[in-house]
C-alpha cells in the first residue's frame, strides 16, 4: 500500500525530477534563473523542455498548455498536442524551448480594461520557471505570465512577480546595512486558509440564483443555524469525510501542501490550510485548490459554493492570507531574536509593515474589493471595511514604550535603547488570535483576513509586497551611512509609532466604538467597491506602484476599470437573476397556494356558512400583498436597470451601490416574508433548511 510520500508531487515536475533529468550544467544553470533572476539560456530552454516532455508522455500526457491567470479570477488554458508530423507520415512527440518559454493566446477576449480591442487579438504566455510545472489529466500545465503585444500585463501573475522583486530589492539593501552579507535573496512566503460550502448537487440544480451567481438571492434562516456553535470543528460526516480524503489526494498529487481541514462555522462550510510556500508559488497552489475543490466535490455528489456570501444569515467565507518575508537561508524576518541585533531586525522589518498598512491601507481595502466580498466585510463575521494591525499587548507594549522613549519593564526586565538588552521573555506566540482584525500579528508572520474566498490571493500580495517594499526603501535610505546605526535604528521606530502607530488598534474590531474611533484617528471605511476603487488611482498610490516597477499607468488604469467593470456585471446578473426567479417562480408560486387557500375557505364556508376561517383569510390576504409588492420592487428594480448607461463604470457602480442594491434587498425582503407564509408543498426553491441541513 503506498504512503502519502510515494505520491506526493508524482504529478510535479519539480526540483528532485530535475536534477535527474538534466546534466549538472544544465540544472545549475535554470537553478541560477530560479534562485537569482538570471536571463534563461535558449540551449538551457531546449534542454529543459525535452525534459519536461519525456518525463510527461511517461506519466501519460499527451498535451501541453500554458497554464495562466487573466484578470477574470479564474485560471486559462488552451492545449496542444505534443505531436508533430514526420516525414514517413506519422507522428513524433516534441517539444521546444521555444514552445516552452512562450505562447501566443488571444488577448482580446479576456478583461482588458481598454489595453486590447477586438481587433487587436494578439497576447503572450511567458515561462515562470520558480512555479513548477504539473499535469492534470492528460496535460502538462506551464505556469505563465500573460501580457498583451505591447508588453502590459494583462494577468495576476506578472506584477505578482514584480513586487517579489520589488520587495528583494530593498529587504536586501536593509539586510546589508545591517551587516549581513550573505543573505542573497528575501522572499515573502504566504500559507493560505481556504474556505467553502457544500450542498447537494441536485439541489443546487434547483437553485438558478445559485448556478448563474454563485449564492442565493432569496431564502430565509431555518429554526435552527450557527447560533449554537456546533459545527465549528465538529466531527466530520463520513460522506464529507471522503470527499476531503480524495481531494487531499489529488492536492497532494500535484505538490500542494494540503494540511489542515476541518469544519467551519456556518452549516455546510469547511476550510481547508495549506503550508507555507513562497507566495508566486502559493498563488497558483490556491487556484489549484479551488479548482480540485469544484472536481472533486462533483464526484461526490456534491457543489462546492467558493462565494463570499452563499447563505444570508450564517457566516460566510473568506480566505485568510498568512504572510511573512524569509531569506533564502531560512531565516524569518517577521521573528523576534534571542540577540539585540536580532531584535533590532526584528522591530525595523515589523514597522515597515506598520508603516506600509497605514500609509496605503487604501490599496489593501481595494486589493479585496468585490461584489461578492462586500457582503462580508464590516458584516459582523469578517475583518470590517476599517484596514488595523494587531499587535498583541506585549508588543504593542513595547513599541509604545519605545514611540515615548520610556523604559519597558517586564519581570524585572528594562528595555532602555533598541539593541541594548534582549527584549525580555519575548516569543512568537505571545500574541492571542484577534479575529476581528484585518491585519493580525500571529507570533512571526501577518494573516490579512480580509480576502473573498473565490477570489485570487495575487493583488492583495501584491499590495502588500509593493507597500511594504516602499517601506524598506524608505528606511535604507534613512540608514544608509549612518555613523550610529543603533540610535538612528532606534529614532527610526519611534518616527514610525509616531505617524502610523494610529493603525495599531488590539479591540474588538467588530464593535460600532471602534469605527467611531477609527473616524477620529484619520483611518479610512470604504464599506463597498464602489467606495474605494476610485482610490487606486490617486496620486500617492500610482507614484508609489509605479516607483517600485509593479504597475505601469496604464496598467493601473486599465485594473481599474476591470474592477468597476465586473462589480458591475456581477450585480446586474445577480438582478436580472432575481428579476426572472420572481416573475416566473415565486411569484406564481404564492398565487398558487393564496389561490388554494381562498378555494378551502369557500369550502368550508359551504359547509359551514357561520365559520370565520379567519387564519385562512389572513393568510391569503398577506400573500396577495406581498405578491402586488415583489411585482412593484421587480419593476422598481428593472427602472434603476435601465438607468445603467452600461459604459461608464464608475457612474454605474454609484447608481447600482445606491438605488440597485437597496432594489434588490427590498425585494428579496418582500420575497422571504411570502416564504415563511406559504406551504413548502408550493414553495419553487428547495429552501435553506435543505441545502444547509439536509431537511426533510
Amino acid at each position: 500500500m503506498s504512503t502519502v510520500s510515494d505520491y506526493f508531487g508524482s504529478m510535479v515536475f519539480d526540483d528532485k525530477i530535475m536534477r535527474s533529468m538534466l546534466s549538472a550544467d544544465i540544472y545549475r544553470s535554470l537553478r541560477r534563473t530560479i534562485n537569482q533572476g538570471n536571463p534563461l539560456n535558449p540551449d538551457v530552454a531546449n534542454a529543459v523542455a525535452q525534459a519536461m516532455k519525456n518525463w510527461a508522455v511517461s506519466k501519460g500526457a499527451t498535451h501541453y498548455t500554458h497554464w495562466f491567470q487573466p484578470l477574470n479570477g479564474v485560471t486559462a488554458e488552451k492545449h496542444d498536442s505534443f505531436i508533430q508530423a514526420s516525414p514517413d507520415g506519422g507522428v513524433i512527440m516534441d517539444f521546444s524551448g521555444k514552445e516552452l518559454i512562450k505562447g501566443e493566446p488571444d488577448a482580446s477576449s479576456f478583461p482588458s480594461g481598454g489595453l486590447r480591442a477586438t481587433f487587436e487579438a494578439r497576447g503572450y504566455t511567458a515561462w515562470d520557471p520558480t512555479s513548477f510545472a504539473f499535469i492534470k489529466g492528460k496535460t502538462l500545465c506551464i505556469p505563465t505570465a500573460f501580457c498583451s503585444y505591447s508588453g502590459e500585463a494583462m494577468d495576476e501573475k506578472m506584477s505578482l512577480l514584480r513586487s517579489m522583486d520589488a520587495l528583494n530589492r530593498q529587504a536586501i539593501r536593509v539586510l546589508r546595512i545591517l551587516g549581513n552579507d550573505t543573505v542573497r535573496r528575501v522572499h515573502a512566503v504566504v500559507g493560505v486558509e481556504q474556505e467553502y460550502f457544500l450542498v447537494p448537487h441536485e439541489l443546487y440544480e434547483q437553485r438558478p440564483d445559485l448556478r448563474f451567481t454563485g449564492r442565493t438571492l432569496f431564502g430565509i434562516m431555518p429554526p435552527k443555524g450557527q447560533e449554537l456553535d456546533d459545527h465549528y470543528f465538529g466531527p466530520i460526516k463520513p460522506e464529507i469525510s471522503r470527499f476531503m480524503e480524495e481531494l487531499n489526494e489529488e492536492l497532494w498529487k500535484l505538490g500542494v501542501y494540503a494540511k489542515t481541514e476541518h469544519n467551519e462555522v456556518a452549516p455546510s462550510q469547511h476550510e481547508l490550510a495549506c503550508i507555507y510556500t513562497k507566495v508566486n508559488v502559493t498563488t497558483d497552489q490556491n487556484q489549484l485548490v479551488m479548482e480540485m475543490i469544484k472536481k472533486v466535490a462533483e464526484r461526490h455528489g456534491f457543489v462546492a459554493l467558493l462565494h463570499e456570501k452563499p447563505f444570508e444569515g450564517v457566516n460566510g467565507s473568506g480566505k485568510h492570507n498568512n504572510w511573512s518575508l524569509s531569506t533564502d537561508m531560512g531565516v524569518n524576518l517577521m521573528s523576534p531574536g534571542d540577540t539585540p541585533h536580532d531584535n533590532a531586525q526584528f522591530l525595523l522589518f515589523l514597522c515597515s509593515v506598520i508603516r506600509a498598512v497605514d500609509k496605503f491601507q487604501d490599496l489593501l481595502r481595494i486589493s479585496v474589493a468585490s461584489a461578492s466580498n462586500d457582503h462580508r466585510l464590516g458584516a459582523n463575521e469578517a475583518p470590517p471595511a476599517v484596514i488595523s494591525i494587531f499587535l498583541g499587548d506585549e508588543l504593542t507594549e513595547v513599541l509604545r514604550s519605545i514611540e515615548e522613549d520610556a523604559p519597558y519593564e517586564k519581570s524585572g526586565d528594562v528595555l532602555m535603547k533598541l539593541g541594548t538588552v534582549v527584549l525580555p521573555g519575548f516569543s512568537r506566540d505571545n500574541t492571542d488570535r484577534n479575529r476581528t482584525s484585518p491585519f493580525a500579528f500571529t507570533g512571526n508572520k501577518f494573516e490579512f483576513r480580509m480576502p473573498g474566498s473565490m477570489s485570487s490571493i495575487a493583488f492583495p500580495n501584491v499590495i502588500i509586497n509593493s507597500s511594504v517594499a516602499d517601506s524598506l526603501e524608505y528606511f535604507a535610505d534613512r540608514l544608509e551611512g549612518s555613523d550610529d546605526l543603533s540610535h538612528d535604528i532606534y529614532s527610526l521606530v519611534r518616527e514610525t509609532m509616531k505617524e502610523h502607530g494610529r493603525i495599531v488598534f488590539n479591540g474588538d474590531g467588530y464593535k460600532e466604538e471602534w469605527v467611531k474611533e477609527a473616524e477620529k484617528r484619520g483611518l479610512s471605511n470604504y464599506r463597498t467597491t464602489a467606495d474605494c476603487v476610485p482610490h487606486l488611482l490617486d496620486e500617492k498610490n500610482v507614484e508609489m506602484l509605479l516607483h517600485q516597477e509593479v504597475f505601469s499607468k496604464t496598467e493601473l488604469e486599465s485594473r481599474y476599470e476591470i474592477m468597476l467593470e465586473t462589480y458591475c456585471k456581477i450585480i446586474c446578473i445577480e438582478a436580472r437573476t432575481m428579476r426572472s426567479m420572481a416573475v416566473k417562480r415565486i411569484a406564481p408560486a404564492i398565487e398558487r397556494y393564496t389561490a388554494e387557500l381562498a378555494r378551502n375557505t369557500a369550502d368550508k364556508r359551504k359547509v359551514f356558512p357561520d365559520l370565520s376561517c379567519t387564519f385562512e383569510e389572513k393568510t391569503a390576504g398577506l400573500l396577495s400583498r406581498q405578491t402586488d409588492r415583489i411585482y412593484d420592487d421587480v419593476a422598481a428594480m428593472q427602472e434603476v436597470l435601465d438607468d445603467l448607461s452600461g459604459t461608464d463604470h464608475c457612474s454605474d457602480s454609484k447608481i447600482i451601490r445606491d438605488r440597485l442594491l437597496p432594489a434588490m434587498e427590498q425585494l428579496r425582503h418582500d420575497s422571504d416574508i411570502a416564504e415563511a407564509s406559504t406551504s413548502k408543498t408550493y414553495w419553487p426553491l428547495p429552501n435553506y433548511g435543505l441545502l444547509l441541513f439536509g431537511e426533510k
